[in-house]
């Protein structure tokens, strides 16, 4: 299988990894007041998550500046299946932003708000892309709600926890429109065209997110009321949570590769979903399905991540071979008399 080339742009995809890190933190700020845990262990995480996604930010500007100019950053955003992916970059910043704000309200309140403002503009500029009717259904994955839908929900609670409440049921209405949207659009795709390809198959995880991330942002925008929508939402979540159960087969004969960030988010909103029942009502010896929830959620974030590093790793040394492999037939040059290749010395 051939390598990407060298001054390709790197993949929207990526940004699955410090997405899916600040859903984990995310949790496990939701669960340390359950379980009675130090300020410092979420925030741990959450120093993690914030250098992932600098880290990655700055890896693509440093990419971008250097492919050619044929491989332009708006192609990549209109691209069918990674454009979509683009708006992790945001969401990813509203998460971060609500972290912040608990040690420097400003600049967290500025961070949420610059995520919503770039997150509803991305949004706005690809479904303008859409209408022009050059989309096929195969082209339709996982990712498509994360747009619209995950990064509006996600911007309902973030702005709630920053005080921006004016907002959030802005967000909220967005999201929840979206959702049914782009969910019966997404089940066509699955239902009625030919499976997945490999790669995209753990987009299919998203779909428990919206769910669990509504049901958290209808507790914040209620003052922790268990209302009736917020018991529609569960059930909902409950029935798509037993689809991917379902699926777990498939899943796992799949190949690993950075797709299976998809898995971390999902997880990680479902557990903060599941905490937050659990601390609403009270229920006895809560913290023995907490601990249990956050349990599954490390472990799949550990072995996301070590397998991870271990691709990461010989994707470099790969690329190392390309590049000196490239050094090589640079250096080399026709013979004088029959053509053939010599080594300059």
């Amino acid at each position: 299988m051939p390598r990407p080339r060298p001054h390709s742009r790197i993949p929207l995809n990526t940004f699955a990894v410090p997405f899916g890190l600040a859903g984990s933190a995310e949790a496990w700020s939701s669960a340390a007041p359950v379980l009675h845990l130090p300020a410092f262990l979420p925030q741990v995480s959450w120093v993690v998550a914030a250098v992932a996604w600098l880290a990655m930010l700055t890896a693509h500007v440093v990419r971008g500046l250097r492919v050619r100019g044929h491989d332009r950053l708006v192609d990549q955003l209109r691209h069918p299946s990674q454009g979509p992916l683009a708006a992790l970059v945001p969401a990813t910043a509203m998460l971060l932003g609500v972290d912040l704000s608990r040690v420097w309200p400003t600049g967290g309140t500025v961070l949420v708000l610059l995520g919503v403002a770039v997150a509803a503009g991305f949004a706005g500029w690809l479904l303008a892309t859409w209408f022009e009717g050059r989309l096929a259904l195969e082209s339709v994955h996982g990712g498509y709600l994360l747009p619209t839908v995950a990064a509006a929900l996600v911007g309902s609670v973030a702005t709630h926890e920053v005080g921006v409440t004016w907002l959030s049921w802005a967000c909220f209405g967005v999201g929840v429109f979206f959702w049914g949207v782009m969910t019966g659009l997404l089940l066509l795709r699955l239902a009625f065209r030919p499976e997945l390809p490999g790669p995209l198959v753990p987009t299919m995880a998203i779909l428990v997110a919206p769910p669990s991330v509504a049901t958290v942002s209808l507790f914040a925008l209620t003052d922790d009321a268990v209302t009736l929508p917020v018991q529609a939402v569960a059930g909902l979540g409950v029935l798509l949570l037993l689809v991917q159960l379902a699926l777990l087969p498939r899943y796992v004969r799949l190949s690993f590769s950075l797709g299976f960030w998809s898995f971390v988010f999902p997880a990680a909103a479902v557990a903060t979903a599941a905490v937050e029942w659990l601390r609403i009502l009270d229920v006895p010896g809560g913290w023995i399905p907490t601990v249990v929830v956050l349990g599954l959620l490390t472990a799949l974030v550990a072995v996301v991540g070590a397998r991870s590093i271990g691709l990461a790793v010989h994707h470099l040394l790969g690329q190392a071979e390309d590049e000196l492999q490239a050094a090589d037939d640079e250096d080399a040059e026709p013979g004088p008399v029959t053509g053939s290749t010599r080594q300059v010395a």
